[in-house]
């Protein structure tokens, strides 16, 4: 099989192109304009990926239609995992052009391309619970729950969503989205939270912790690691449905202050932090998500490895590959 990846250079891709090289024998061809969140091609060296003679990629942008060049060189293909995107919610905040570009415009132009492949057997939406909006006390939403876009990021997340489905019911493209909450692992970031933490402990600083108003309740997420997010996309690729959606979710929920503690823990340290309502000051941003993950259960997928278990080593080895903190 032979498998377009948008954004195989990013955090998540790269984990994905470990996980189908390991896996399976498919071919895969990435498409990836290396933008800052790629760090070049450095994820990919480290997983030698380029060693690969089943791994060809594209550094092109998929903001615009793909070349006749490119469009030879790919061939026809049998899937396409649609993961590219611009992610970063304070980005999106102070440049939503960038996003929109991106997200909607990139997701018509790769909807454009898989409508045109004539053995396609599957498309895959990549999106994000940011698309619910805040999710308040106890609620978890499902697939299908109603839309409440908080920032630039998620509205086109959204949008791409809608284009998606509008795809499938009017070009018959076969697809089905997902839904991934805040996804961790090695190589990520180090503006993202688990390596901010990391280096604000390694200073000695007081790590911030987003909090509610009254600065007494920190946010909250599902966790995941990207490998289980891997995990999971190569299941749907068997077990899902057309024209559906799926929740991709963590085991448990944990609060920014546990992860931060947690961190702490591991590195042997002691977690000097102030709670900060910085949801206040940054409309956008919001305190907690949920998503309910029990279609995928039900379909027989389960986490290859706890939380604990994926938290740990990815702490472990991020503490023995530094520069991955500083890059």
């Amino acid at each position: 099989m032979k498998l377009v990846l948008t954004g195989g250079c990013g955090f998540i891709g790269h984990h994905v192109v470990e996980h189908i090289l390991r896996n399976t024998d498919w071919q895969i061809v990435i498409l990836d304009k290396l933008s800052y969140a790629s760090s070049g091609f450095q994820r990919l060296r480290d997983i030698a990926a380029f060693d690969s003679s089943r791994v060809s990629l594209f550094a092109v942008d998929f903001a615009a239609p793909l070349s006749p060049g490119v469009l030879q060189e790919i061939g026809d293909v049998d899937c396409i995992v649609h993961m590219g995107a611009e992610t970063d919610v304070d980005r999106s905040i102070t440049d939503p052009e960038q996003f929109v570009r991106t997200n909607v415009l990139g997701t018509f132009h790769m909807l454009e391309f898989a409508r045109r492949q004539p053995k396609l057997k599957w498309f895959v939406y990549f999106s994000t619970d940011e698309v619910f909006g805040p999710a308040p006390g106890h609620v978890a939403y499902q697939e299908w729950d109603r839309y409440d876009s908080r920032n630039p990021y998620a509205a086109t997340k959204a949008a791409g969503e809608e284009l998606a489905l509008a795809w499938a019911n009017t070009y018959g493209v076969p697809l089905f989205v997902t839904h991934t909450m805040n996804v961790f692992g090695e190589r990520q970031h180090r503006n993202k939270f688990i390596p901010k933490v990391m280096n604000f402990i390694a200073a000695g600083d007081i790590v911030p912790i987003h909090a509610d108003p009254t600065g007494t309740i920190s946010g909250s997420r599902f966790w995941i690691h990207a490998r289980n997010v891997a995990s999971a996309l190569c299941f749907l690729l068997e077990h899902a449905a057309p024209r559906e959606k799926y929740n991709i979710v963590g085991e448990r929920e944990v609060s920014n202050y546990e992860m931060a503690r947690f961190v702490a823990d591991v590195m042997g340290a002691e977690l000097q932090c102030q709670f900060v309502d910085f949801h206040s000051s940054r409309p956008g941003h919001d305190l907690r998500y949920a998503l309910d993950g029990s279609r995928m259960a039900a379909l027989g997928w389960a986490l290859p490895l706890t939380f604990e278990q994926s938290l740990r080593k990815t702490i472990e080895w991020t503490l023995h590959h530094p520069r991955w903190l500083h890059e």
